[in-house]
């Protein structure tokens, strides 16, 4: 799946696969988190923030931390602690009741490639944000985020990851 309907666009190569988020090919993952109300130390991350927990260290959510409350469908970088990436783009997909919205799920997605875009990266791989903990489901969260990138620019690719274990 392609998006750019303009020549005035930035050209995006907007691809929807399956596999595993932190296997890809890319400058930087997006991890959908909270809103950084409660320490990290607080929390049992999971799904994809305890994924990268596990594979990333501790860093990134230290990291994470300094960057306080974060407004609903906010995104900020970390380092990528001991994964292959560039950086993390942490979104507060989630509200204080752990649940996404259509709204916090379109926020993250746009602020996730702003914030990719003003740090130079040229790929991303986005997980299926609110789908897991928020209640949005698998297809609600994509068909969410592909209305959402089908109308930005990104010079550069983008990848939606619906995630497979690899087994």
């Amino acid at each position: 799946m392609c998006g750019a309907s303009s020549a005035f666009r930035s050209a995006v190569q907007l691809h929807v696969i399956e596999g595993d988020l932190l296997d890809q090919d890319v400058e930087a993952v997006v991890n959908p988190w909270n809103r950084n109300l409660f320490p990290w130390w607080l929390l049992l991350p999971q799904g994809v923030s305890g994924a990268i927990k596990q594979r990333a260290g501790l860093a990134p959510f230290r990291e994470l931390r300094a960057f306080g409350v974060l407004p609903l469908g906010a995104a900020v970088v970390t380092s990528a602690g001991r994964l292959p990436f560039r950086a993390i783009i942490h979104v507060a997909g989630i509200n204080l009741l752990w649940r996404a919205s259509p709204r916090s799920i379109q926020e993250s997605v746009r602020s996730a490639v702003r914030v990719a875009a003003q740090a130079g990266f040229r790929s991303l791989a986005l997980p299926l944000i609110g789908a897991g903990t928020g209640g949005i489901g698998a297809d609600g969260s994509l068909r969410l985020m592909l209305g959402v990138l089908d109308a930005l620019s990104f010079d550069g690719e983008i990848r939606v990851v619906r995630y497979r274990s690899a087994s």
